[in-house]
C-alpha cells in the first residue's frame, strides 16, 4: 500500500485545517493511523491520492446506499445544476421530495428541509420545546444527535443524573436541561419522568444507534417510550438521520410499527449531498415559522441540487426495493466474518440490522453504551489497519456503523471475507 502522497496531503492540510480534517473521526487517531485522501469513487470502490483502491463499507457514513457516482443520481444533479445551484426561493423540487417523505414515513404529515442532520435535530428540539412549553429533554448515553450544544453531554453516575457538558464551549446552563438514561433501559426513563415529568418536552432517541456502533433498540423499549410520552404529554423524537431509508423504506418506524411525534432525517434523502429534514404531525409542524411562532430558517434549506439527488435516490429505492437483497448480503457477510473469528479464537459479537452492522471485539452482547465501551479498541485498530492494507475500507472507529450498498456484490463480499481470513490479532 502506497502512502507517500496521502502523508504529504495530510501534512499540508494540518497547516490550514485544525487536525488536518474537517470532521474529527476522519483523522484516524482512534485506529492508530494517518488518514487517506480520496481522489475519486465509483460503485463500491474508493481510490486514494496514492492510487490505492478499497472496497468501501463506510459509504460516506451511510448515505451512499446506491453506491458512489450512481448514474441516475448524477444525471438528475447535472440537469438541475445546469439551471442554477441556489436561489433562496421555493422550487417545485422541494415539494416533490417532501411528498415522497410524507408518503413513506407513517408518522410524518409535513416536512421542513434543512441542510444537515445536526440542524434537523437542533430544530426538532426547539420545536418540541415550543410545542410543549417545557425545557428538559431526555437523551440516551451513546446516542449521537449531531454537535448541538444541549445534546453534547456525557452520562452521569446515577439514573437521574443531570447532564454535564462533554465538550468545552458547551455552557452548563445548556446541558442541565438534558436528562440522561441508559439505552434500552425503560425503568431508568420511568424514574426520570417520575422526577421531572412536568418539565420534559421530549425524549429523543436513535431507534437504531449508529455512533456507539450499531445497537438496536428493543421494540418493547420503544413502545414503552411511546407510552410514557403519551402519559406525560411529552413528545417522542426519533433521530433517523442514519436509519431512515437505510434499514427499510420508511425507516425503523415502518419496520417496528412504533410512531414518533417528530422525526429527523438526513443522509440518504440527499443522495450524497448535504441535507436534513424534520417531519411530524401537522399539529406540531404548523408551529414552525412562518405558520407558527417557533423560528427556523436557512439560506440553503431545500437546495435544488441536494433535493434533486435525494429525489433520484428515493425513486430508485422505491421502484427496485433493494432491502431484502441488502439484508441477506449483510447477514451473509456477518455470518462468515463471525465463523472466521470463532475459528481463530477471537472474542467478538456482531450487531446487524438491514444493511448496517458493527463488529465489536467484545465477547458479550452489546445492548447499550456501557457494554459497547467494554470492546477492545486496540484490537479493532489492528483489524482496521490490516483490512485497509488489504484494500477494505472500514469505519476508522470501533464505535461506528458499517454499511452495504446496492453496488456491493457477492464478489466484493468474497474479497472481504478473504481479507478477514488473513487478519492476525
Amino acid at each position: 500500500m502506497k502512502t507517500r502522497t496521502n502523508e504529504r496531503l495530510f501534512t499540508q492540510a494540518n497547516k490550514v485545517i485544525p487536525g488536518g480534517v474537517n470532521s474529527p473521526v476522519r483523522a484516524f487517531k482512534s485506529v492508530g493511523a494517518k488518514p487517506i485522501f480520496i481522489e475519486k469513487a465509483k460503485g463500491v470502490m474508493l481510490q486514494d491520492a496514492d492510487g490505492n483502491r478499497y472496497i468501501d463499507y463506510c459509504l460516506s457514513w451511510g448515505p451512499m446506499i446506491l453506491g458512489h457516482a450512481n448514474k441516475a443520481v448524477l444525471d438528475e444533479v447535472k440537469k438541475t445544476m445546469a439551471k442554477g445551484t441556489s436561489y433562496g426561493i421555493p422550487t417545485a423540487l422541494e415539494t416533490t421530495l417532501a411528498e415522497m417523505i410524507v408518503a413513506a414515513v407513517v408518522s410524518i404529515d409535513k416536512v421542513r428541509l434543512v441542510s444537515s442532520g445536526t440542524e434537523a435535530v437542533m430544530t426538532a428540539i426547539r420545536l418540541a420545546r415550543g410545542a410543549t412549553g417545557r425545557d428538559k429533554v431526555v437523551k440516551f448515553a451513546g446516542c449521537y444527535h449531531g454537535h448541538v450544544d444541549h445534546m453534547l453531554v456525557q452520562a452521569g453516575s446515577g439514573l437521574t443524573t443531570l447532564g454535564a457538558p462533554s465538550s468545552p464551549g458547551v455552557p452548563k446552563d445548556f446541558a442541565k436541561h438534558t436528562l440522561l438514561a441508559p439505552y434500552n433501559d425503560l425503568e431508568a426513563v420511568k424514574k426520570l419522568f417520575d422526577r421531572h415529568g412536568d418539565c420534559i418536552a421530549a425524549v429523543i432517541i436513535e431507534p437504531v444507534a449508529g455512533n456507539m456502533g450499531v445497537v438496536c433498540a428493543k421494540k418493547s423499549f420503544l413502545k414503552g417510550l411511546r407510552t410514557l410520552c403519551n402519559k406525560n404529554k411529552s413528545l417522542l423524537i426519533f433521530d433517523e438521520v442514519i436509519s431512515g431509508f437505510r434499514v427499510a423504506w420508511g425507516g425503523v418506524q415502518k419496520l417496528l410499527g412504533v410512531k414518533a411525534d417528530i422525526t429527523t432525517l438526513g443522509k440518504i434523502i440527499g443522495g450524497g449531498f448535504p441535507i436534513g429534514a424534520i417531519g411530524g404531525k401537522a399539529s406540531i409542524m404548523r408551529r414552525l415559522s412562518p405558520e407558527g411562532a417557533v423560528y427556523q430558517a436557512g439560506t440553503l434549506s431545500g437546495n435544488p441540487v441536494c433535493v434533486a439527488a435525494g429525489i433520484a435516490t428515493l425513486k430508485q429505492l422505491k421502484t427496485t426495493n433493494p432491502y431484502p437483497r441488502l439484508e441477506a448480503m449483510t447477514i451473509g457477510l456477518c455470518t462468515q466474518i463471525s465463523e472466521i473469528l470463532n475459528a481463530k479464537g477471537i472474542e467478538h459479537t456482531i450487531n446487524q440490522i438491514g444493511s448496517m452492522f458493527t463488529l465489536f471485539f467484545n465477547p458479550h452482547p452489546v445492548t447499550d453504551y456501557d457494554t459497547a465501551t467494554k470492546s477492545d479498541t486496540k484490537k479493532y485498530a489492528s483489524y482496521f489497519r490490516q483490512m485497509l492494507n488489504a484494500g477494505i475500507y472500514l469505519p476508522p472507529s470501533q464505535f461506528e456503523a458499517n454499511f452495504l450498498s446496492t453496488a456491493h456484490t457477492e464478489g466484493h463480499v468474497r474479497r472481504t471475507v478473504a481479507a478477514v481470513r488473513q487478519v492476525e490479532l
